[in-house]
């Protein structure tokens, strides 16, 4: 099994759902600026995996519901695993915007 097929079963369409019944959660885009300006989720709010550090001047407080994706879903995982080492509670990977069927914005 591919790395990719890990990620199949996280439906990013559902977790958007969520994501929107959730009050106050975050749908936060890890890919690079570059990515996200060529078309991301509406609401998303980006911060690139390799400046995950930035997240606790953008995001302090760690009880927050965040909803992570990137492209396929192993950035979004990157990402994750971070969060919870900085001590984010309630961060999850939904995936892959590659799987999403919903309206991309520039």
């Amino acid at each position: 099994m591919s790395i990719f097929g890990l990620f199949r079963n996280i439906d990013i369409n559902e977790e958007v759902k969520k994501y929107h019944a959730t009050p106050d959660a975050i749908l936060l885009d890890v890919r690079t600026k570059e990515e996200y300006k060529s078309g991301h989720i509406s609401g998303s709010i980006n911060i690139p995996v390799d400046d995950i550090l930035e997240i606790e001047d953008k995001i302090p407080d760690h009880d927050t519901m965040i909803f992570v994706y990137c492209h396929s879903g192993n950035r979004a995982r990157r990402a994750v695993d971070k969060m919870k080492m900085l001590g984010y509670k309630n961060a999850k990977n939904i995936g892959g915007i590659v799987d999403y069927k919903g309206l991309k914005v520039l």
